[in-house]
């Protein structure tokens, strides 16, 4: 399949139109163009249908899964003995001990060039965010009874955490896990709300309240749920804006009996283990939501090409080209910044990213859903009529642009992300200035 590059304005990172960029090696660029014949073959061409659809085809989980293209959902480092040991030894060539967040950002970007989420968030979530609790946390036991099926695809999970009443504000999950009279099992009761792709898992990595009410953060433990067929688990798909695809479910657990051995780590713990797994799942969304605001904009930059109005093309209105060139320097800005923050995570240990790099995850995140709001809005309006119509030429543009608060919301959204933001560079300026003044 084609691995050719886009020569559109705006339509390709500035390393893949040739520009010298200190952060990639011979590694990245090797991967990057089998990555790109990989989704040029099995993905791109279909996921507008998909979305239209709102189902990925299954075989598309087992594809990807053959060429070991779902691992790269995992953190970086990844979890070398435990892949080696299910033989899973390299992903399109590179060895799985190489593999870095560089090449995270590389699949990321590649699989985001769809411009639209539903499709890779139908495959998504397990890897990427319900397998590393167990991974990070989870006893050795819990490991050996959950990863050789989860990692090698034969099961699928889902991250189960927010709640009609408890988004952003995790603390405030009202969903119980209450042990049994045998201390066998545990009881869950309560809600999930806006699961991504719980509908199509197994089992959920959820978060529930083992502590008793008003035992607030410190109350809340992860257990390993399951989904399907277990009685007193009922789901059924909600109907978002975008994101058709992503399988955004309700569910409901009524006495849901829990094997106790499936718990997390330690009771208590949960709220530990769910902070640090966001850091994660922030930068993914940054690194995709880029990428969909560079296919917005450079779609909107071929169409302003071709499209006359009042005996000219609407490239040649200035008010058109100062609108995308806006775009385009915030997009660039955006871009920078997100392969620097990478390198910077490639070249820190896990202590010092956690340490550092909490609060700049947050800032990239929340900017990273402005600039494509920006992009996804500018796109519309240079489509015109077409960009609102759900068919037709604008059809991408407007499936785009129902995305924007799918990426402003989950994760945390954008108001909590700039103010985490914040409070943790104080945080980290006051905890400078006291060892100073030792």
């Amino acid at each position: 399949m084609s691995t050719a590059i886009n020569s559109v304005p705006f339509a390709e990172p500035a390393y893949l139109r040739g520009l010298p960029s200190p952060y990639f090696r011979q590694t990245h660029l090797d991967f990057q163009k089998r990555c790109r014949a990989f989704m040029n073959e099995h993905f791109i061409p279909y996921a507008l249908e998909w979305e239209t659809q709102g189902t990925v085809p299954e075989h598309v989980w087992h594809t990807f899964n053959k060429h070991n293209m779902l691992i790269p959902n995992l953190k970086s480092p990844l979890p070398v003995s435990w892949l080696k040991k299910l033989g899973i030894n390299d992903i399109l060539g590179v060895p799985v001990e190489e593999w870095d967040y560089l090449h995270t950002a590389i699949w990321v970007d590649e699989r985001a060039r769809t411009g639209i989420s539903g499709p890779g968030s139908s495959l998504s979530p397990g890897f990427a965010y319900g397998i590393p609790p167990i991974l990070s946390f989870g006893s050795v036991a819990l490991q050996e009874k959950f990863l050789p099926s989860m990692l090698t695809g034969q099961v699928r999970a889902c991250i189960a955490i927010t709640e009609p009443h408890a988004g952003s504000d995790v603390a405030n999950i009202q969903t119980t896990a209450t042990k049994t009279a045998d201390k066998a099992y545990y009881l869950v009761n309560g809600t999930k709300k806006w699961i991504t792709n719980a509908i199509w898992a197994d089992y959920a990595t959820m978060a529930v309240r083992t502590g008793g009410p008003g035992s607030g953060p410190g109350g809340i433990s992860l257990l390993v749920v399951p989904l399907k067929n277990h009685p007193g688990v009922t789901m059924r798909r909600l109907q978002v804006s975008g994101q058709m695809a992503g399988g955004t479910t309700y569910i409901e657990l009524d006495d849901a009996r829990v094997p106790a051995e499936n718990l997390v780590g330690e009771e208590g713990q949960g709220m530990k283990y769910i902070m640090t797994n966001f850091n994660h799942e922030r930068l993914l969304i940054a690194m995709g939501v880029t990428r969909q605001a560079r296919v917005a904009l450079s779609t909107a930059v071929e169409y302003a090409m071709k499209r006359e109005a009042f005996g000219k093309t609407l490239m040649d209105q200035p008010v058109v080209r100062h609108r995308l060139a806006k775009c385009g320097a915030d997009l660039e800005s955006l871009q920078a910044w997100l392969y620097e923050f990478v390198y910077q995570l490639n070249n820190m240990t896990k202590a010092e990213a956690d340490d550092k790099l909490g609060g700049p995850t947050a800032a990239l995140k929340a900017k990273a859903g402005m600039v494509f709001r920006d992009c996804a809005e500018t796109a519309v309006l240079v489509f015109g009529g077409n960009g609102y119509t759900r068919t037709g030429q604008g059809e991408l543009v407007e499936k785009i642009y129902r995305d924007v608060m799918g990426a402003r919301i989950p994760g945390g959204s954008e108001d909590v992300m700039l103010d985490l933001s914040i409070r943790q560079l104080v945080k980290g300026f006051k905890k400078q200035a006291a060892r100073s003044r030792l």
